[in-house]
């Protein structure tokens, strides 16, 4: 099995060191255009090889995509990321032509490759791809709501004193600030639902700060997250390459589901060696499934950028 990675920074760098200590490729390539740190950060994690007990081979190389050839997933972190005040909007239109580029350099070398997306905005990044790439919609998968889920469950953790591993909670829509939907109404810890445990003030701000995770984020280190993001990308792969069939929520390609078409929202999924195999259908109540379509609506006005570029 072999897996790239773009990008070398924070975040591609950490999905990286994960998916080496979880052995999930024999080779593990990672790519950056920036001289030489794509082969500096892979020399530095084969070096704890031997401290952390993992065999897989790690390849760095700068731009050099022939390298990446036969990958069978590709992690996408390529762009640039989101400062303190900056909106994933503002992100698109220097973001949309990296990414477009990247796709296209991978599936010269990889053509049957599932692609993940985690460059942001990543909803609108996610249907660039699909759209440029022309891969089947099964394919391309965008990693924004296993990690606004995983959020949620650590606010939920942090109110009810719970651990993580024990929680069950979902967030569909858009991977933004304004435009996730925590659905706390269907959250347990371990099968009992969180709503009789928790007041209605505190489902409201639970909420309220999952929504703001990434903002809150960036506003405390100056920069986007990449821990968690890099495990979610991890995450993606091992559930992939392992075909663990694991119910996820992530980006995909809504062909009437939910009551949306053509746009890329995240909604729960199975994952496994095929990509995203099946979306699960939740029936949202009326008030989240206005939600949803407000969230659908925002999403296309930021995809609405692409055309002007």
């Amino acid at each position: 099995m072999k897996v790239t990675v773009v990008g070398a920074g924070a975040v591609g760098a950490t999905c990286a060191d994960n998916i080496a200590r979880k052995e999930l490729a024999t080779e593990l390539v990672l790519l950056d255009i920036k001289e030489g740190l794509a082969e500096g950060k892979a020399q530095d994690m084969m070096q704890t090889a031997a401290l952390l007990g993992f065999d897989t081979k790690i390849v760095g190389s700068t731009n050099d995509y022939s390298k990446t050839a036969g990958s069978d997933v590709v992690v996408i972190t390529s762009g640039l990321p989101r400062k303190p005040g900056m909106t994933r909007e503002e992100l698109i239109g220097t973001n949309a032509g990296i990414v477009k580029g990247v796709a296209e350099n991978i599936l010269k070398y990889s053509p049957n490759a599932i692609l993940i997306i985690i460059s942001n905005p990543m909803d609108t990044m996610t249907y660039l791809a699909l759209s440029a790439t022309g891969l089947p919609k099964n394919k391309i998968i965008g990693m924004g709501g296993a990690l606004d889920s995983a959020r949620f469950k650590y606010q939920l953790s942090q109110h009810l004193g719970a651990s993580p591993s024990d929680l069950n909670g979902i967030v569909v829509g858009g991977h933004g600030d304004t435009t996730m939907i925590p659905l706390i109404r269907i959250a347990t810890w371990n099968s009992i639902p969180v709503t009789s445990l928790l007041s209605e003030e505190k489902q409201k701000q639970i909420v309220a700060d999952t929504m703001v995770g990434g903002a809150t984020l960036t506003k405390l280190i100056g920069t986007s997250a990449w821990y968690a993001p890099g495990a979610a990308g991890a995450a993606l792969v091992e559930s992939i390459v392992r075909d663990e069939k694991k119910l996820i929520t992530c980006c995909v390609k809504l062909d009437g589901e939910y009551g949306q078409k053509d746009i890329c929202l995240g909604v729960p999924v199975i994952i496994g060696r095929n990509g995203w195999e099946k979306i699960v259908d939740l029936e949202l109540n009326e008030e989240e499934q206005a939600l949803f379509n407000k969230s659908a609506d925002a999403v296309r006005s930021m995809n609405d950028v692409l055309k002007t570029l």
